[in-house]
């Protein structure tokens, strides 16, 4: 009778076992094996998806008390080829799955078939020891015997992919790139985008200009939105690519603090790889940074676009993706609200405890996309609310997602800057979320992120959604300095040229540097900032494109001075001003600079990569000798540290634009 009872109780508890399912769990990475968050993970069973989560900070996903079946694992994220598994799920969990996205449409998919461990690997002690041969999977369902993907755009390759092993894989294949129709970008006709026009920094002459000026730049919205053309098989018009918001995209390994000041000062002058005379000279500043436990309580207000133009799915959900994102992230001590505008605003979201995820949520799930767009009144209800909950020394912050398209209301750039700039001496700062393609007012949305003291962002994805709102929070949302302005006195009898590399909107006049009543740009905690300069030895002639060489003049070895020189072995001095949050009145940190021999830095090699990736897609007059095998050259050098793998990845867009470019080349040649 004993044993008949204990033949029940394992029956029993087998069942039970079954019953409740198992575990399933993975990461999602890229091709150089950096972890991709924000990835969309669905259990999809008889064609119906039974569940959904997202790839976390780490890039792993996991699903609860999966039943036993055949289901297929889809991974999308924009910008990425979409990734397929099919998964023959068992009695017991199978092992960790690794799932490679591909850079290239989301359209394109990888289809693969991986097993579940069988019932006996639970015998294997060892969490290290290979597990058992794993029997054959049934036949994948009708949508998984599809034809594999044909290789079509520029790269080429072999589509497809493997399953690693037993207990799942590498999930992916070689890439097929580039895309149908890729090539240089050609706007349609119904493509509204709007860039504002750069007319790129010249040289200048010592002995005539010896003050460069210009306000920090913080934003990165260029770098996000050059990949995203890139992505899709096209080169970006020129006047989308911002060079600086290339480089600083990318966190450089900078001195901490210098002077008491809340950031610290690197330079750096090495070789300019793209003109073999000249040389390059790096200025770097690095922020504070803030410990996650330290991050001061949040007042956010959201201010949601949520009219008709705002309803693809790059938009309007992409945005309320990422905010089911940062939702997992608020505090009790933290407030949120969502306003919404299109014709009339209104409020979806009271100011609610950061706690209270539910109603955070639900709030979420119910925006809906429709009707014309009344951006300013919006914004006014959104400063209300954020002046309602304002938490004195705290994160006060309303962040605008639109893709710039205010057609009803306050319309003129002059007013909507005007009214940004009329709140942001409050203490409540303007953060801008720009999404969307063919309807991207750039130019827009810049401008008010500038006025508002905020940072411009471009959401390309989720994963940079993720980023912009989670990742890198602290130097998104917490300003340690204000009205940041540089400003290089270059010595004469070191330097004949000088040309500031990017930077032409936030160029200031010299008297603009001491004039506390100039508005600057702000330095948010953890941020990097890093401005390039191009300089040229005293005698030397420098080009100046568009312009004929004098007949009757030539520059002299030394130039004559129109002031008497003070003799000194420094290159140039590097002044910074900045306030304190809250200030009035700005402080001043100076450094001098003196050359010194060797190779440049890492910093220097890098950033010199990333310049010379933008001026090549600007074709530039200034890129002299640049090439794409010499970005990519520079990148492999001087990659550094790369724990989130975003210099890989820059390697594999320039490799991309590269191939593009010769499309090109190729295309233009045909025409003649």
């Amino acid at each position: 009778m004993r044993v008949f009872l204990t033949a029940i109780l394992v029956v029993l508890l087998t069942l039970t076992a079954v019953a409740a399912g198992v575990t399933v769990m993975g990461r999602v990475i890229d091709p150089a094996g950096g972890v991709i968050p924000g990835a969309q993970v669905e259990l999809v069973l008889d064609g119906k998806v039974v569940a959904t989560t997202a790839s976390g900070s780490d890039g792993a996903f996991r699903f609860a008390d999966v039943a036993a079946g055949f289901y297929q694992i889809r991974v999308t994220l924009q910008g990425f080829r979409q990734s397929r598994l099919y998964l023959n799920v068992g009695p017991v969990a199978p092992a960790p799955l690794t799932v490679k996205l591909l850079v290239g449409s989301t359209s394109e998919s990888v289809t693969v078939v991986a097993e579940s461990a069988p019932a006996d690997s639970a015998k294997v002690s060892s969490p290290n020891a290979a597990p058992a041969p794993a029997a054959p999977a049934p036949p994948p369902p009708a949508d998984a015997r599809m034809a594999k993907p044909q290789p079509r755009g520029v790269a080429g390759g072999v589509p497809g992919g493997v399953a690693g092993g037993v207990a799942g894989g590498v999930v992916g294949g070689v890439g097929v790139g580039g895309g149908a129709g890729g090539g240089v970008y050609s706007p349609q006709p119904y493509d509204t985008a709007t860039y504002a026009p750069i007319d790129e920094n010249t040289f200048r002459r010592v002995t005539d200009q010896p003050l460069s000026t210009f306000s920090i730049d913080v934003d990165t919205a260029s770098y996000a939105n050059v990949r995203r053309f890139l992505n899709e098989g096209h080169l970006p018009p020129a006047d989308a690519v911002r060079v600086e918001e290339l480089i600083n995209y990318f966190h450089f390994d900078y001195a901490d603090s210098i002077q008491g000041a809340p950031f610290g000062i690197t330079t750096e002058v090495g070789p300019c790889p793209w003109n073999a005379g000249h040389k390059l000279a790096l200025i770097g500043l690095q922020a504070r940074r803030l410990p996650e436990d330290r991050t001061p309580p949040r007042n956010l207000v959201f201010l949601l676009d949520v009219s008709g133009s705002m309803s693809p799915p790059a938009r309007l959900p992409l945005v309320k993706s990422a905010m089911t994102i940062l939702a997992d992230t608020l505090r009790h001590e933290d407030r949120v609200a969502i306003v919404v505008y299109a014709g009339n605003s209104g409020v979806a979201l009271p100011a609610t405890r950061g706690d209270q995820h539910e109603a955070i949520l639900s709030a979420i799930s119910s925006l809906n996309a429709g009707g014309s767009t009344n951006g300013a009144a919006g914004i006014q209800l959104a400063y209300q609310i954020a002046s309602e909950n304002f938490i004195k020394g705290g994160i006060n912050r309303v962040i605008l997602a639109t893709d710039g398209d205010f057609n009803v209301g306050v319309t003129t750039l002059d007013d909507l800057t005007r009214l940004i700039e009329s709140k942001r001496s409050t203490g409540i700062y303007l953060s801008v979320l720009g999404v969307g393609d063919d309807n991207l007012k750039d130019a827009t949305m810049e401008r008010l992120a500038d006025k508002g003291n905020g940072n411009y962002s471009y959401l390309d994805s989720l994963a940079e959604a993720h980023r912009a709102l989670v990742r890198e929070a602290a130097s998104t949302f917490v300003t340690v300095a204000n009205d940041v302005k540089i400003q290089v006195e270059f010595n004469p009898a070191k330097v004949g040229a000088y040309r500031l590399i990017g930077y032409e909107n936030r160029r200031l006049k010299a008297r603009d540097f001491n004039d506390d009543t100039k508005d600057a740009g702000e330095l948010g905690a953890g941020h990097t900032v890093t401005a390039l300069y191009e300089i040229v030895a005293p005698g030397e002639d420098v080009a100046r494109p568009g312009v004929d060489p004098l007949k009757y003049q030539r520059p002299a070895n030394p130039p004559p001075p129109k002031m008497e020189t003070i003799p000194s072995n420094e290159l140039m001095t590097v002044k910074v001003r900045y306030k304190q949050p809250g200030a009035e009145s700005s402080q001043l940190v100076t450094v001098p600079v003196v050359v010194r021999a060797g190779a440049a830095a890492s910093n220097a090699g890098f950033a010199a990569a990333v310049a010379e990736f933008g001026m090549l897609l600007r074709d530039s007059p200034f890129k002299a000798e640049a090439t794409w095998a010499d970005v990519a050259r520079l990148a492999r050098e001087h990659r550094g540290a790369d724990p989130d793998g975003y210099r890989a990845e820059f390697a594999r867009l320039a490799e991309l634009a590269a191939s593009l470019d010769r499309q090109r080349s190729t295309s233009n040649v045909s025409r003649r």
